[in-house]
Formats: structure tokens, C-alpha cells, sequence
């Protein structure tokens, strides 16, 4: 990574633990980090440049007890910031759900490994933190997906009606005012929500990525129609050998594979054509994305039982045009709200 690479990361972090994080020098910051990939090395150096009198520890260089200790240290407010080339692990302390029942404000960058190349720039890009963009376009999407009475994605020709109101949606857009929690896993800009009668959604729907079984996401060639009959996929069009296994297993643990989560996407440094291997990061996607699987932490449906819900596997639509009831909130790779 250039000096100049490390300018651009350091802006935009900068814009995140002031306008996101709304963090202030009265409060510690402590930083976790490794050296193992590219793009975890750029992230800490521009943490440094960020945060001169915070913390740095890297993480192979102390137990977990002694990080567990260090975290017992911190006051309510104080910032923890993980930067990690995979994901860290602390026998068995959770470490997010345990930093956050401290109060701490948590930033989170995992998996920084699986991106390399192009998609290093990718990521830092995906970093920038406009709050006018996100919290103006998240707020308005929110208010249109609570009040609206129906949906539609237009994936090209092919489409997927959610003939029923949804659920109220959820926010991820750096805008945590009322929230208990404040941060979580970036780069951020997403809203979500799902059909209120799962059953109520019908239709075709072309994908153009999957997350595989490595938990990557799966670009190809030609578009993969799934059709949907009662909130189930009931046929596969164009499949591949990586997309029939994914299926495959859904149906091993759950007998049938369930269509859950519509997910709005509002990160403009991912799209079709700029992707990431990192399934988590590339959720983010400026676009409509969709779960298989029945589990969905957040909305809980009376015909799922608790511990028979497994699978949540996010795949990318084809987004030519979304509807809210009447109103085209999506069309020409924006939103337009």
C-alpha cells in the first residue's frame, strides 16, 4: 500500500469516528490488530495517523486472558477497534456481545485477508462515510418500507413481488441516536427488512453472486434464476455445481429453502461490476440482496422454531428497477429517494 492509499483510509476513518462514532480524546481508544494481510497493515497505520494517543496492541503478541483483561479496563464510551486479517478468537468470550454489554463503542473490520489486489481499494473505498447519503437515502427508504403495502424487485425482465406488507426495517447507516449499541462491523450502508407472510412472496429473481460454501461470494457468468412459489425456491434456472451444493446442504438441515431477508444495499464502492471476495463486506452492495435459509436473527416468525433455523445465505440480485408500492425507488445502479 502507497503513502497516498493511506492518506485516502485515513480521511475516511477519520469521517467514521467523528461522524459515526462520535468519538472524543476524553475517551480511551484501544486498537487490536495483526500483520498478517496487506490491508489489515494499511488500516493500522492509518489508525495511527487518526488516533495518536490511543492504545495499539498486536493481537499475537498477548493471550487472550491478557486482552480480556485489558478490555475489563475500559470505561462505558471508551472505543475498541478490531482489525483483524480473519476473525479473532478468545476461547470463549464473545467478543463483540461482550464489549458491547460493557458499553463500549466496537469497530469492526474482519476478514480483511480474503481481499486482494483491486479489492483492497475496494474496501478502503467502501470506507468513505457520506452522512448525508446514508442516513437521507436510510431514512427515507425506512419510511417507504414500513408504510408500503407490497414490493417489487425487477431483476431484468424477471420479477419478485413481496405481496405483503413488511416488517419494520432496520438500519445499518452509521446512525446509532437511540440505539444501545453504537458501532459494529464496517464498511457499513445497508437497510433491511422482510415480507410480513413469508408465504405472501412469488415470482422470479436473477442473481448474478452467491456466498458459497467458503463463505465467499461466488460471482457468475451467466445470471441465476431462482423461482419462488409461497416464499420457497421450487426451481433453479442456469444453476452451478457450487450453487446446487449451497442448496443442497439448506435442504440436508432444513428440509426446504426459504427466501427471508430483502435487503436494500446503499455502499456505492460495491456493485455488480466491483466486487469483494468477503461475503460480509460485500453485503453492502449498492442493490437489492436476499437470504435463503430460514434463520433470521432479527425477525422471528411463529413456524420457525428456535434451534431448527440453520442456514442464512446471502445471494445479489440483478437490480434493474425496485418498487415500493407504486413508487421506482431503485433503478440506474442508484436510489432514488
Amino acid at each position: 500500500m502507497t503513502e497516498q492509499t493511506i492518506d485516502i483510509a485515513t480521511q475516511h476513518l477519520r469521517d467514521i469516528l467523528s461522524l459515526a462514532m462520535m468519538y472524543s480524546p476524553e475517551h480511551t481508544a484501544l486498537v487490536i490488530s495483526d500483520t498478517q494481510c496487506p490491508l489489515a497493515v494499511t488500516l493500522t497505520a492509518a489508525y495511527k495517523r487518526c488516533l495518536p494517543h490511543a492504545t495499539f496492541i498486536d493481537f499475537e503478541s498477548k493471550t487472550p486472558e491478557e486482552l480480556i483483561a485489558t478490555f475489563k479496563t475500559l470505561k462505558p464510551s471508551d472505543l475498541v477497534i478490531l482489525i483483524q486479517s480473519t476473525n479473532f478468537r478468545l476461547n470463549d468470550f464473545r467478543l463483540r456481545v461482550e464489549l458491547f454489554q460493557q458499553s463500549l463503542k466496537v469497530i469492526e473490520h474482519p476478514h480483511l485477508s480474503r481481499m486482494s489486489g483491486i479489492e483492497e481499494m475496494y474496501y478502503i473505498e467502501s470506507l468513505a462515510y457520506d452522512p448525508a447519503y446514508f442516513r437521507g437515502v436510510g431514512h427515507a427508504l425506512k419510511k417507504l418500507i414500513d408504510s408500503a403495502s407490497r414490493a417489487i424487485v425487477d431483476s431484468g425482465g424477471e420479477q419478485l413481488v413481496f405481496d405483503s406488507p413488511l416488517e419494520p426495517a432496520k438500519l445499518n447507516i452509521g446512525d446509532y441516536t437511540g440505539m444501545t449499541n453504537i458501532g459494529g462491523q464496517f464498511p457499513i450502508g445497508e437497510v433491511f427488512t422482510e415480507a410480513q407472510n413469508l408465504e405472501s412472496v412469488n415470482g422470479r429473481v436473477r442473481i448474478f453472486a452467491f456466498g458459497d460454501t467458503s463463505y465467499s461470494v461466488n460471482k457468475v457468468e451467466i445470471p441465476i434464476t431462482l423461482v419462488i412459489t409461497k416464499g420457497r425456491v421450487t426451481d433453479v434456472i442456469n444453476s452451478t455445481d457450487e450453487f446446487d451444493k449451497v442448496l443442497a446442504n439448506i435442504r440436508a438441515d432444513e428440509g426446504e429453502v426459504w427466501l427471508r431477508e430483502l435487503g436494500f444495499g446503499m455502499n456505492r464502492a460495491f456493485s455488480q461490476d466491483k466486487t469483494v471476495r468477503d461475503i460480509g463486506t460485500y453485503e453492502r452492495m449498492c442493490g437489492i440482496h436476499l437470504s435463503l435459509g430460514a434463520k433470521h436473527g432479527v425477525y422471528k416468525k411463529s413456524n420457525f422454531k428456535r434451534g431448527t433455523t440453520w442456514h442464512h445465505v446471502d445471494v445479489f440480485a440483478v437490480t434493474q428497477f425496485v418498487y415500493l408500492d407504486e413508487s421506482v425507488v431503485y433503478e440506474k445502479g442508484a436510489w432514488r429517494v
